[in-house]
């Protein structure tokens, strides 16, 4: 006789492979292309940018206008099946894939147009763009805007969540130079956001844009193409008190109001040559002219010893784009799309509170030890955002809900195993968070640094629960309740190093705009209870 936990499994089963045929059937109804397992083009359109992640969406679709990514919204709603936009698939995460198995993606790709109004400058751009073309079809008009440095980026999910790269301290971030998004809400109806058109939505679409909707379109402010750009990079082997002072100094040089904006920068520490010593590498560009170079850059390094390499060459704008990307290229249809296996952490450091001397040197030590012994290829980028001259502090906190305004630096901590191949061995992740926390740790307690969205971390919640309160509570009743309080505290702390104190302003906009919360991946904003 069947049991009925068996019976129960099998026919659960079959109800469900019948909501899945329903599904797609649904979806095939209508003019655009759905993807699903048993196409051969699937892998391609599945396959995550991150290998430490593997999930099997039910379907891909892709859309070519926004009343289309409104059917697929309402058709996946109908059948109780979760949706997910993948605009560039470069989530850390997967999260353009559903992250979890048997999603709908709505693969945004063939809403990649650009153009640009020849009298208000202002462009016109389609989410599914990569920032490599779009930097080329901005290019052709005399124009620029602020944006990240990989070329496969796609610009929905990367200008929706904050947009850094080089030249953000002048112009901003990618989210400051937008001026209107046109949207499709979780009801499925497609509204336009501005200052003066649903202007609250405008603000969360700033910030915390995945937890409300799917853009489809958006007009943003551009900028002349600088005349020149002297691309610049300079690497040497250091000891631990070198590369401590080496950082001390780099963030006096940022925070000091005599360095211009123009100045856009990377610190980037590598393993060194041997055990106690590591590489410190400046990479970045200078957008003002090449005659200033010197005088801008020496104050910041006049206290450095002689670089191993160096170099600083003056080249136009859209090839210094170009050495940026260190892809050869930003045409993403020259080159196929690379993968990896790594994950990543992030610390956004506020400019009233930089970091201290000793987390420097704990920091660097740390470096030069552990992760000289680790076999794991690692990096650490250490991202100069703020200063006093910096458009991305000058803006007011409150105007876009992007939570960490007033960072000095994002620090970007990157690991991949050797063969880069999953899986992810645990004692990397321990490298990792012991390089965020030797810095953390070693600062005042009630240090209020953030974390950046578009560098999500999925093991966030778990490290921040454990790191916060196994430290200020150890006593036996508290471990032994860990598992009733785990999952709402982990959730607060996560969202507070994301969002900052916007998050519940972002909250009670979440229960307006997507009640049900059908716009969700992990540490996306919640509804209020």
């Amino acid at each position: 006789m069947l049991s009925l936990p068996f019976l129960t499994a099998f026919f659960l089963g079959l109800l469900t492979c019948s909501t899945r045929a329903d599904l797609i059937s649904d979806l095939r109804d209508n003019d655009f292309e759905v993807l699903t397992s048993a196409d051969p083009a699937y892998i391609n359109v599945t396959t995550p940018f991150n290998r430490r992640f593997s999930y099997q969406p039910v379907a891909v679709t892709f859309p070519r206008s926004p009343k289309e990514v409104s059917t697929i919204m309402k058709i996946s709603t109908h059948h109780n099946v979760s949706f997910t936009a993948q605009s560039g698939g470069h989530s850390y995460i997967a999260n353009g894939l559903g992250g979890k198995d048997g999603a709908v993606v709505i693969d945004l790709r063939l809403l990649n147009t650009v153009s640009v109004d020849p009298s208000t400058k202002i462009a016109t751009i389609g989410p599914g763009i990569r920032l490599g073309d779009l930097a080329l079809l901005l290019n052709e008009h005399g124009r620029a805007m602020p944006h990240g440095l990989c070329p496969y980026v796609g610009m929905g999910g990367h200008s929706g969540h904050g947009g850094y790269g080089h030249t953000s301290r002048q112009w901003g971030l990618t989210l400051d130079v937008i001026q209107s998004l046109e949207v499709v809400l979780a009801n499925g109806e497609i509204v336009t956001a501005s200052l003066s058109s649903h202007p609250d939505l405008f603000w969360a679409l700033r910030g915390a844009s995945s937890s409300f909707g799917i853009v489809t379109s958006m007009k943003a402010k551009t900028f002349a193409v600088p005349p020149s750009v002297t691309n610049m990079e300079y690497i040497w082997d250091m000891s631990i008190d070198e590369a401590t002072a080496a950082i001390m100094d780099w963030q006096s040089y940022t925070l000091s109001p005599s360095t211009p904006a123009e100045i856009g920068l990377y610190l980037v520490v590598r393993k060194g040559s041997a055990r106690g010593r590591v590489s410190i590498e400046f990479m970045g560009g200078y957008f003002g002219p090449h005659s200033n170079f010197d005088r801008v850059i020496n104050p910041l390094l006049k206290n450095y010893p002689q670089p191993q390499s160096k170099n600083a060459t003056a080249m136009s704008y859209i090839d210094a784009v170009v050495e940026f990307g260190e892809m050869g290229t930003v045409n993403t249809t020259l080159i196929p799309e690379p993968s990896n296996t790594f994950y990543v952490k992030s610390l956004m450091t506020p400019s009233d509170a930089p970091m201290s001397r000793r987390a420097v040197a704990e920091f660097v030590k740390f470096c030069a030890t552990a992760g000289f012994d680790s076999t794991m290829i690692w990096l650490v980028e250490i991202e100069q955002y703020g200063g006093a001259t910096s458009m991305i502090n000058k803006v007011p906190l409150d105007s876009t809900s992007f939570g960490r305004r007033d960072a000095l630096f994002t620090i970007q901590f990157l690991g991949a195993p050797g063969n880069n191949s999953p899986p992810f061995p645990d004692e990397d992740f321990s490298l990792l968070d012991g390089m965020a926390s030797s810095i953390v740790n070693n600062m005042p307690s009630g240090w209020d640094y953030g974390a950046y969205v578009n560098y999500i971390d999925d093991r966030l919640p778990n490290c921040e629960y454990f790191v916060t309160l196994h430290f200020s509570l150890s006593s036996l009743y508290f471990n032994l309740g860990v598992e009733l309080m785990s999952s709402c505290f982990w959730l607060r702390i996560g969202q507070h190093r994301y969002y900052g104190q916007h998050y519940r302003r972002l909250q009670a906009l979440k229960s307006i705009y997507d009640p049900k919360n059908l716009f969700n991946f992990p540490l996306s904003v919640m509804g209020k209870a």
